[in-house]
């Protein structure tokens, strides 16, 4: 059984005229980068407490709630990986004011692809974690059928609609919906803690929160992975948990591969969020890479 770590102090900062929440731990060195910890979708800050506390010994690690998610404010707008990406460059030029190391979990990996991909100058380095985000289809990817497309269009369109999303919403923010989620995508079941659940679901009473739940079926479809890596320079580290129901890790591992062959990875036996359910495996490859990748190694 994992022991509850208690979360680092926060604050807030005003960005486009919304209040962004983040975290600081450890003290910033000047022989190694900062650490920017990203979340993914439904989750905030405080999914990554464990690896504030884990890293902070030898980091000034940094942890941020993306726009429409935690503590941060939750607008009715238009939410992308562009929005996330200039969220994230913009803070660390005016909050950190220096490049940092991102750090990004699913929908936070695909947000901190896109800032090293397209902001370079605020990226020391990259490490993904069950990244999310489509790469561009191939000959050789099997396409779905008609029923698939029509399945899917017809889901998409249904919940474009305020009721039927706002419905969705109501159930899946459940205490009881949301440990089950997370039940079948962590490997190991005792991960998921009462307070894991509260600190997933307290965001969800927020106003706005159903608003940002719908916006995501709205949102345009971003840049795709391998156009990403593409434009991409920084060093690259991959962190999969293997036992991953929501992507096959190592078919996407290939992937990244292929398009950035100078990436380092490792394959965790873990589910879809490797950092909270391993965190001392984690935190031990991020504090290596990261030492490793500072002293010109």
């Amino acid at each position: 059984m994992q022991t509850a770590v208690a979360p680092a102090v926060g604050a807030y900062w005003n960005w486009r005229g919304q209040s962004i929440y983040y975290v600081r731990a450890g003290a910033r060195r000047g022989d190694r980068p900062p650490l920017l910890l990203v979340h993914g979708f439904g989750a905030s800050t405080d999914h990554w407490r464990k690896n504030l506390a884990g890293l902070s010994a030898d980091f000034e690690v940094w942890a941020i709630d993306l726009l429409g998610f935690g503590r941060s404010s939750k607008p009715d707008t238009v939410y992308s990986g562009d929005l996330w990406r200039d969220q994230l460059h913009d803070f660390m030029t005016e909050v950190i004011q220096q490049p940092a190391v991102l750090a990004g979990n699913s929908l936070g990996g695909y947000a901190s692809l896109c800032v090293a991909a397209q902001r370079p100058q605020s990226a020391a380095g990259l490490v993904l974690l069950n990244c999310a985000g489509a790469f561009t289809e191939t000959g050789q990817t099997a396409q779905p059928t008609l029923v698939q497309q029509w399945l899917g269009d017809m889901v998409r369109s249904l919940l474009l609609q305020p009721l039927p999303s706002f419905l969705l919403f109501q159930y899946v923010r459940q205490k009881s919906v949301i440990r089950k989620t997370l039940e079948k995508v962590y490997l190991d079941r005792t991960a998921v803690t009462d307070q894991l659940v509260e600190d997933i679901y307290r965001p969800s009473c927020d106003p706005g929160a159903a608003a940002v739940f719908a916006a995501v079926f709205k949102s345009p479809r971003g840049e795709k992975n391998d156009a990403l890596l593409s434009q991409m320079q920084c060093p690259l580290l991959m962190l999969w948990g293997e036992g991953d129901p929501w992507m096959q890790s190592r078919k996407r591992g290939e992937l990244f591969r292929q398009h950035y062959p100078t990436l380092t990875e490792h394959y965790l036996q873990a589910g879809h969020c490797p950092h909270d359910e391993v965190p001392d495996q984690v935190n031990t490859l991020m504090k290596d890479w990261v030492l490793e990748l500072a002293s010109g190694g």
